[in-house]
């Protein structure tokens, strides 16, 4: 069974900076692309940003500049840099991979962590 855990999330100044980890554990074929989601009340889940296993990356034009997605493919983990956070950026974040599994291709999500940005 695939697993996928996010951990780092919490309560931020304007301003500040946090960092995400998502490690991604199972018996797949491959794991693929790997990113973050961001869902704010009321709105559509949000693609960030999204790394693939060649380190490929793609960023929402609302976090381009501030984010910074990596991974250590070594250890199937996903990470989000965040700096110059805004209360904006204020919502719950899903770890998102791609995963190969005996020739097919499915999208595992990690159960979400919250972050808040307010002074």
């Amino acid at each position: 069974q695939v697993q996928v855990q996010e951990s780092g999330g919490g309560w931020v100044q304007p301003g500040g900076s946090l960092r995400l980890s998502c490690a991604a554990s199972g018996i797949v074929d491959s794991f693929n692309d790997m990113g973050w989601h961001r869902q704010v009340p009321g709105k559509q889940r949000e693609l960030l940003a999204l790394i693939s296993n060649d380190g490929r990356t793609h960023y929402s034009a609302s976090v381009k500049g501030r984010f910074t997605i990596s991974r250590d493919n070594a250890k199937n983990t996903v990470y989000l840099q965040m700096n110059s956070l805004k209360p904006e950026d204020t919502g719950v974040y899903y770890c998102l991979c791609e995963t190969s599994e005996g020739g097919l291709l499915s999208v595992r999500w990690g159960q979400g962590t919250q972050i808040t940005v307010s002074s």
